[in-house]
């Protein structure tokens, strides 16, 4: 086990919470949830946010308060590989993600809901659009499975991980907050909820030689955060590719999963319109 991973499986055991339970079946809540103590958040993106980690043993205990929507809709306890967009899908940072904010009250529970589209561009998230590499539609898809969780909990806030395939152009980066912004309010409108906590990454700085609008995308990513009281920003300083120059590894998930829980913790502080 490389170092890093030590460190992090000490952190898990100890602070997160973490059991060695395996996949209790849970396609139904138990009757002591209900919506108000069910917390959802929206997984949303492309590769980055799906993950294209190598999976290893730590992304296979669960938590016996995370569970997460599958494809069929069901909810399972969570673990990796969480998202379905592709063969391609491995080890994220939405599990870590969730087992942070588990922990930080023990009487709820945490149920994730994976929508992110590997290599979709942002205009692929707009109402019936559609993404062709995967033949999907990743505004409806999402919209679709938000409402099926919303039956069950309480939508309390989104993370989104996206920009790769919007940095080769420089319309992609001048575009890109009029398109997030409307893209937000399409699905504050379709999902019926106003302003809700949102947490977005910067991409890879690894990315930057791939890409020649990569470090303008991640200009844009940090304006929009600092423009709204209840987006926050994760920055990718220090990270690590798995060897691509696009995808984090697996150890840079796990931090990532980090950072997006205690920003979400902070905007959810601060975004002081969304009920509590």
């Amino acid at each position: 086990m490389k170092p890093i991973n030590l460190i992090f499986l000490l952190f898990c055991l100890i602070i997160i919470g973490c059991t060695g339970q395996k996949n209790i079946p849970t396609n139904t809540l138990d009757k002591s949830s209900t919506e108000e103590n069910f917390h959802l958040y929206l997984l949303m993106g492309q590769s980055n946010m799906a993950g294209r980690g190598e999976v290893e043993a730590i992304d296979t205990l669960s938590h016996p308060r995370v569970l997460m929507l599958d494809k069929a809709e069901n909810w399972v306890l969570a673990k990796d590989p969480m998202h379905f967009d592709k063969p391609a899908a491995g080890t994220g940072l939405g599990l870590t993600f969730g087992k942070i904010m588990a922990n930080e009250n023990t009487n709820i529970k945490i149920g994730l809901i994976p929508t992110a589209v590997g290599g979709s561009s942002i205009n692929a998230w707009f109402a019936d659009s559609i993404h062709r590499q995967t033949n999907t539609y990743p505004y409806d898809d999402m919209i679709r499975r938000a409402k099926k969780a919303m039956e069950s909990g309480t939508l309390k806030g989104i993370i989104w991980h996206q920009g790769e395939s919007d940095s080769n152009t420089e319309a992609g980066v001048t575009e890109y907050t009029q398109k997030f912004e409307a893209m937000l309010n399409a699905l504050k409108s379709d999902l019926g909820i106003a302003d809700i906590p949102v947490v977005i990454g910067e991409l890879g700085y690894f990315f930057y030689p791939k890409a020649p609008f990569a470090e303008a995308m991640n200009g844009v990513i940090r304006d929009i955060a600092a423009s709204h009281d209840c987006i926050g920003l994760v920055t990718a300083q220090g990270l690590n590719h798995k060897g691509d120059d696009t995808h984090f590894d697996s150890d840079s998930y796990h931090a990532l999963g980090i950072r997006y829980a205690a920003e979400m913790l902070k905007v959810q502080t601060n975004c002081t319109t969304i009920y509590k």
